[in-house]
């Protein structure tokens, strides 16, 4: 399939169709965001893990609108032919499905494309009155990272019993309009069901091979830390390599090697 100028969420659907596997990253501002479009990325997904990986909170419980506006304004002017995907933050949208809207709303003005909220067929309502208004929606199952303090942490979902429910869920969303699913961090038997028996492409991230897609958040992928989860791969040691040129100007700086006569004109 030749790479749409704009990839649009009927790209979504054809990939699936064709068994083209979609990609996707995070990213979270323009700096990097035009660096994984150029790598042929499909979406990118200004998540709330802005929280944990640039802002220095413990979670993304924290992430405001706010904070999710100013970061998918600096994507969305960055890039030509992505996807951009945007979270709602949590407490944006579970109590009232107008007011979920409305923030959707300040999302799409900043440059998103689509919205990405978390929740089964609770979200129902909302997800019906956000594409019904022309708002593209991807849902989250699995472990829903603002969930954290009732699932107990970061933990496998939808084991045993608990597929049946998850599988339910998916297809609540399903039939309320979302255009794709991420399962996150769910045994692979009920991510390849869901795949399977669903028409809408699923994004897989800790959820095994035979998701229609992957997600990854872009540091972990890069090799930005020390730590990443179990489930991801490190496709780089972007970390490992700017601390070295860190240490070189740092070096360069402290031996009076830098700044040199070719680094600047004399007058």
């Amino acid at each position: 399939m030749a790479r749409p100028k704009r990839f649009r969420i009927h790209h979504v659907a054809e990939a699936k169709a064709q068994g083209r596997p979609l990609t996707m990253l995070t990213a979270y501002d323009a700096l990097t965001a035009p660096i994984f479009e150029a790598a042929g990325v499909d979406m990118l997904l200004v998540g709330d893990s802005l929280g944990n990986v640039v802002l220095g909170h413990p979670s993304t419980l924290q992430v405001t609108l706010a904070d999710m506006e100013r970061a998918t304004g600096a994507v969305a002017r960055s890039v030509e032919r992505v996807m951009v995907v945007a979270d709602l933050p949590f407490g944006t949208y579970e109590a009232d499905s107008t007011r979920a809207f409305d923030n959707a709303a300040v999302l799409m003005r900043a440059g998103a494309h689509a919205v990405k909220l978390e929740g089964g067929a609770a979200r129902a309502q909302t997800i019906r009155l956000l594409t019904q208004g022309g708002i593209p929606v991807m849902g989250h199952l699995g472990y829903t990272p603002q969930s954290e303090n009732a699932l107990g942490g970061p933990r496998m979902q939808g084991r045993g019993q608990a597929a049946e429910r998850l599988f339910e869920d998916a297809c609540a969303l399903q039939e309320a309009g979302v255009f794709a699913l991420v399962l996150e961090m769910v045994p692979d038997d009920i991510a390849s069901r869901i795949t399977r028996e669903l028409s809408v492409s699923t994004i897989g991230i800790g959820a095994g091979p035979h998701t229609d897609g992957q997600v990854l958040v872009w540091s972990d992928m890069a090799g930005m830390g020390d730590w990443a989860p179990s489930f991801v791969q490190r496709f780089g040691e972007v970390g490992a390599a700017l601390g070295e040129a860190a240490r070189a100007y740092v070096a360069s700086v402290s031996e009076r090697s830098f700044p040199s006569s070719g680094h600047y004109k004399e007058h």
